[in-house]
Parts: C-alpha cells; sequence; structure tokens
C-alpha cells in the first residue's frame, strides 16, 4: 500500500537509492502505477517489482533513521510555517537550484 510518508521519503532520499531502483520507485510512487504495469513496462516479473519496492522501502526508513530529514524538516515547517510552500519546492527540486 502506498503510504504519504513512503512518498515523502522517497522525495528526500530517492537520488540515494540505485538507479535501478530509484526508476521502479518512481513509477510506483509517483506516477502511480501498479507492480503489474511496472513489471509489463520494465520487461520483469511482478514479484521482481515487488521485492524492488520492498528493499527500497526499507533503505529508505533507514536513511530517515540514520539522517532524519523527514523529521527535521516537520520541526522546521511547524515552527516556521510560512515556509512550507519553500521547503516543499526545495525538496521536489532534490536541492538543485534552476
Amino acid at each position: 500500500m502506498k503510504d504519504l510518508k513512503d512518498v515523502q521519503l522517497f522525495d528526500l532520499y530517492g537520488a540515494l537509492l540505485t538507479e535501478g531502483r530509484r526508476e521502479v520507485c518512481k513509477l510506483y510512487y509517483l506516477c502511480d502505477l501498479s507492480l503489474s504495469e511496472i513489471a509489463e513496462e520494465k520487461g520483469i516479473t511482478k514479484q521482481a517489482v515487488s521485492e524492488c519496492v520492498k528493499k527500497s522501502r526499507s533503505q529508505l526508513l533507514l536513511y530517515e533513521k540514520r539522517l532524519g530529514f523527514s523529521k527535521i524538516l516537520q520541526q522546521l515547517t511547524a515552527a516556521h510555517p510560512e515556509l512550507e510552500g519553500e521547503i516543499a519546492e526545495l525538496i521536489a527540486s532534490g536541492g538543485r537550484e534552476e
């Protein structure tokens, strides 16, 4: 089941995943494709997609446990609600200046 927390973690730490895992997670979390749809698009089994998403989620949770950016951003947003839009834009851009 797709959870908003998982999507947020992917936004924060997705760049740290391998290219293959990042692409599968992007299709799953951001494009809202089903496991079967991703499997068909990637030419792999549904089970392989499921395992990839599961392992990626574990990795994202580990990054959060070690780095804690999500918690920091929640605290920052709570203390300064006027910055919520800017924080969201920063996360969406992956920290890259445009």
